[in-house]
């Protein structure tokens, strides 16, 4: 299952060219930690496993609203509506939910 993990951050990278220094941030993992797990050499466990999945799901849902060139951009740029947090400090400090309820206003413009 730790390879499970591993091959997240290498499915960020992949789908939306997430850096390992962003993915860092949303984990609390060095950069060079990051990019072991993307090689596959190491995986996260624990809250760093958490938070990785957790940046998996919002990724594979921004990719499907904005260019996948400009995921990388969204996630560190303050936004307003999370009182001009950056979604990936959110996401770090366990406030998923208010990163996907921002996403789910993206993905139905209509309904937020």
């Amino acid at each position: 299952m730790g390879t499970a993990f591993a091959s997240e951050a290498a499915h960020i990278k992949e789908i939306a060219g997430v850096s390992p220094a962003t993915i860092g941030v949303a984990t609390g993992a060095d950069p060079s930690t990051v990019r072991s797990w993307i090689a596959g050499k190491s995986s996260p466990s624990g809250q760093r496993a958490e938070r990785l999945t957790e940046l998996s799901a919002m990724v594979e849902r921004l990719v499907l609203v904005m260019q996948p060139a400009y995921v990388p951009v969204w996630l560190v740029k303050p936004i307003a509506a999370l009182d001009d947090e950056k979604p990936v400090i959110a996401i770090a400090e366990g406030r998923y939910r208010d990163v996907s309820k921002l996403i789910a206003g993206l993905e139905s413009p209509g309904a937020a």
